[in-house]
């Protein structure tokens, strides 16, 4: 059996019942969250300028635009959200696979369902789980240098097995589509790199491009068999090296119940810092003048990801990849939230001091590239010393946002709309989340997601 026809399999499970009580709440979890920070990823400058270009592909009004009254084709409905929902680095994330694998998967499902129409609650809350195993299980089986954005690069197999599932694929056909869906996958680490706003928008064109890839199958288009393991296949290509032997571990446990929310609007790579801030500003009652010196010491891929230095004109996709900048806000006002991230912001004198007195290294002792632990190191200037290691960072299954928590974020985002929502949104939108396995047809919660006069 090929990886396409295994990962096909496990997509195809026959029942939506079957899905286990911990992944149908976890589901839930990040589905209402995902929700709630693809609205607020509507009031950004970045997307407000992509929805005049996406329209002039087409105006079927078969999706819904979230935060907005715009419907769309469906797949340029998947790109819109799935940008808005990374934009802000505020989406949910699986730390060891490294894969915001609902920001590309729930775009593409939820515009797919509403093309579709009548989808239960109870199927696209399967979907959505099946699809975040398959993209937590690439990332997972991935062990090679980080060159290719891997969000989109394993998002776009995740998002094409949800489909397959939502639209009642057989496994030849889903396997079809994985070889169309490798065919279109890309997204690389450049803009990362620049910290510009192109990396959410690969995570667009995945989502979009998992829904061409279910269309054409549908259409008779002949994918290919070896698409993650051959000589020229996803792991060959995009991981730089061999595949995995065997992908053991799929369909024993829910990936989507390991997810992290994201308790502040920064790559989580930055967390651990954040984290290790606030818990020492707490303890020990420090102000951001006592501070003479941080230092965060953390694997190589921390450094790679969050080590870069605070800019004079740096945009927000920067700054949200800047563990100086986002460091600095934190340790000076106790906290970090989508506000920290306006021109005026990244332009405070006194935040740009602070920041330039934090400083990213690699800790040798640290091996592989992962997120955790994270040490943290600050200096005073009265020469005290104060240290702690983050093993566990707030938001992840370890250390889980509480639901009141959760649910504060949720309505800060929903009020950050590009355009006013229904007014029962913030007060329903979490209870129909909590009772969807009931609805017959998904519409009510789109309809709590898109502007009141759409």
């Amino acid at each position: 059996m090929t990886i396409a026809e295994r990962l096909a399999e496990h997509a195809l499970q026959p029942r939506d019942e079957d899905l286990s009580a911990a992944a149908r709440d976890a589901t839930k979890t990040f589905l209402l969250d995902s929700l709630a920070v693809a609205v607020a990823g509507s009031s950004t400058n970045e997307a407000a300028a992509l929805r005049p270009a996406v329209r002039r592909w087409g105006e079927a009004p078969e999706a819904s635009v979230l935060g907005t009254g715009l419907r769309l084709p469906a797949p340029s409905a998947a790109l819109l959200n799935a940008q808005q929902l990374h934009g802000q680095e505020f989406d949910c994330v699986h730390e060891d696979a490294v894969v915001h694998a609902m920001s590309v998967v729930l775009p593409a499902a939820l515009a797919f369902a509403e093309r579709a129409g009548g989808v239960s609650g109870a199927r696209l809350l399967s979907a959505l789980a099946r699809g975040v195993d398959v993209a937590v299980t690439l990332g997972l089986n991935s062990a090679g240098e980080w060159r290719f954005f891997r969000p989109a690069t394993a998002g776009i197999f995740g998002a094409t097995a949800a489909l397959g599932r939502l639209g009642g694929l057989a496994r030849p056909a889903l396997v079809d589509a994985f070889g169309i869906a490798l065919a279109q996958a890309g997204g690389t680490m450049q803009p990362h790199a620049e910290g510009k706003p192109l990396l959410p928008l690969q995570m667009g064109f995945a989502a979009r491009n998992a829904i061409v890839a279910v269309d054409l199958a549908r259409a008779g288009i002949e994918g290919t068999r070896e698409t993650f393991e051959g000589a020229r296949g996803y792991f060959a290509l995009f991981e730089g090296g061999a595949p995995p032997a065997a992908l053991a571990e799929l369909g024993r446990r829910p990936r989507v119940a390991e997810l992290s929310h994201k308790p502040f609007p920064s790559g989580r790579a930055t967390h651990g810092l954040i984290d290790g801030l606030l818990r020492l500003r707490a303890a020990h009652g420090v102000a951001a003048e006592q501070v003479a010196r941080v230092r965060l010491l953390g694997s190589p891929l921390i450094v790679q990801l969050v080590a870069r230095p605070l800019l004079p004109g740096m945009g927000p996709a920067y700054a949200r990849l800047c563990a100086p900048y986002v460091g600095a806000v934190a340790l000076a006002q106790g906290g970090l939230d989508l506000g920290d991230f306006t021109p005026e912001r990244l332009r405070d004198p006194a935040i740009a001091a602070l920041a330039e007195r934090i400083v990213v290294e690699r800790d040798p002792a640290i091996e592989g590239r992962v997120l955790l632990p994270q040490r943290i190191e600050l200096t005073l200037t009265s020469g005290a010393m104060l240290g702690l290691t983050v093993t566990d960072v707030l938001g992840s299954p370890a250390r889980p946002l509480s639901r009141r928590a959760a649910l504060a974020k949720v309505e800060r985002c929903l009020e950050r709309s590009a355009e006013p929502l229904p007014p029962e949104a913030a007060a329903r939108l979490p209870a129909l989340v909590d009772r969807l396995e009931a609805l017959d047809d998904i519409a009510p919660l789109l309809r709590l997601c898109r502007a009141a006069t759409a």
